[in-house]
């Protein structure tokens, strides 16, 4: 086809256009200027094609009639950020928290120093509040640290475990946690019955006697008990000390060790107990020594090793250290008090 002819045709195509939108009224004919005009690519010749559309309105510039919008369409060069999947962000959170525990205070004045007081102690500090009363995640790990104390006072402890120890049991004259909790001193004798037993199947005379009980926490005794009674065991015997029969007291009170003395007749007795569960564990051990316990012996003249517990002094390393401190005890023939008298 012969572009000139073409090109003629659309030029008056145009102007017809032009001249119509003239003669309705709605639009005044215009001259077409240089820079809007039509043009078109040369197919005969080899020159570089020219565009034939005119450049893009600025929309910006643009009047916009009542009623009507601009569309706006997104960039897509703009490329969004793909988002971690929920479980890996969920373990993140933990792992922080565990190491940085969330403070429950809203914008607090001072977040760093906050966060490491936090991080320094179990107790339970900058946990916030909503109105007067406590948040309810502080609220609800409460009550689980009540109900885990409230276990551990009221629980047994297993029998394999004291097969396993190889510890025959016996009782004190308490035979109700009722009447353990509100009668102190009838947890601090033994019974009639159990007095026999010992008499029975105990050593007399040993130099280290070493007795379990499970106090105010049976699940203390349930967690540490076996680490620290085999770590002292093998610490005694590494020391050359003669071993007395250990056994487990049912519902005994730290004082029980003195009608142990008066039947066996010991150097030292080292007595494994419960401690008074609290809010922040209730799994703790403690560990009672005294040089030749007696009836009328008083509490000065008794020392303790107490927080035993995986949170606190390890079971194992415990049970090491008792037996260094039982070879002071034997060294100075004394306990508690007497024995930091001596040693200065």
């Amino acid at each position: 086809m012969n572009p000139e002819l073409i090109e003629k045709v659309t030029k008056l195509i145009v102007e017809k256009l032009q001249t119509q939108y003239s003669s309705d009224g709605n639009l005044e004919a215009k001259s077409v200027s240089p820079a809007s005009t039509v043009k078109f690519w040369d197919h005969s010749s080899s020159t570089e094609h020219e565009s034939s559309n005119r450049p893009t309105p600025n929309l910006s510039s643009m009047k916009v009639e009542d009623g009507q919008e601009l569309i706006k369409f997104p960039k897509y060069s703009e490329s969004k950020p793909l988002k971690k999947k929920e479980s890996t962000i969920v373990m993140e959170e933990q792992r922080t928290n565990a190491i940085y525990p969330i403070s429950g205070i809203e914008n607090p004045f001072n977040p760093e120093e906050l966060k490491e007081l936090i991080s320094k102690t179990p107790a339970r500090i900058g946990v916030g509040r909503a109105g007067l009363r406590p948040k309810t995640n502080t609220w609800l790990k409460f009550r689980f640290d009540h109900a885990a104390a409230v276990d551990a006072v009221y629980g047994d402890v297993n029998e394999e475990l004291l097969k396993r120890l190889d510890l025959f049991k016996v009782s004190t004259k308490v035979r109700d946690k009722e009447v353990y909790i509100r009668r102190p001193d009838l947890g601090r004798k033994l019974s009639d019955e159990a007095k026999q037993i010992i008499s029975e199947k105990c050593r007399k005379a040993p130099t280290v006697q070493i007795i379990v009980s499970d106090g105010l926490s049976s699940s203390a005794v349930e967690e540490n008990v076996e680490d620290v009674f085999l770590s002292l065991m093998q610490s005694l015997r590494s020391l050359g000390l003669d071993i007395g029969t250990p056994f487990y007291i049912e519902k005994g009170r730290v004082a029980v060790m003195d009608d142990v003395g008066e039947l066996l007749q010991p150097k030292v007795v080292v007595l494994l107990i419960g401690e008074r569960p609290g809010l922040v564990s209730a799994e703790s051990l403690s560990a009672y020594l005294c040089f030749k316990p007696r009836i009328g012996t008083i509490e000065a003249e008794r020392m303790v090793i107490s927080n035993i517990h995986k949170g606190g002094i390890p079971p194992v390393e415990a049970g090491a250290y008792l037996g260094t401190v039982i070879q002071k005890i034997l060294k100075y023939e004394a306990s508690g008090v007497s024995l930091v008298q001596k040693e200065n």
